[in-house]
């Protein structure tokens, strides 16, 4: 059973930074790209940014600069360091992966940036 589970979301000022984490499992861990992807309130889910198995990561223009996402191959987890949050970046934030023919997602955790 593949398993995402996120975690490090919370209540932070603009300006500040959280880390995410994405701890999988159920999943070859090193075949697989690792994406973030976030969904603000009454918008749709949008990509945030990914590290591809081999540690590329890449990142949606609107968080380019910011956040930096990483992977830890030893406890199979991805995180995203994000800094310099805004209120715009408000959101459900959720793990994603594509094994064996289908998108597996975590239950999200949420960001909350204030103004």
């Amino acid at each position: 059973q593949v398993r995402l589970v996120e975690s490090g979301g919370g209540l932070v000022q603009a300006g500040g930074s959280l880390r995410l984490s994405c701890a999988a499992s159920g999943v070859n861990f090193r075949l697989n790209d690792m994406t973030w992807y976030r969904q603000g309130p009454g918008k749709q889910r949008e990509w945030v940014a990914t590290v591809t198995a081999v540690g590329d990561s890449s990142y949606a223009d609107a968080v380019k600069g910011r956040f930096t996402l990483s992977r830890d191959y030893p406890r199979t987890s991805v995180y995203l360091q994000m800094s310099n949050l805004e209120p715009e970046d408000t959101a459900i934030y959720y793990c994603n992966t594509q094994y064996r023919g289908r998108d597996w997602w975590g239950q999200g955790t949420q960001v909350t940036v204030s103004s």
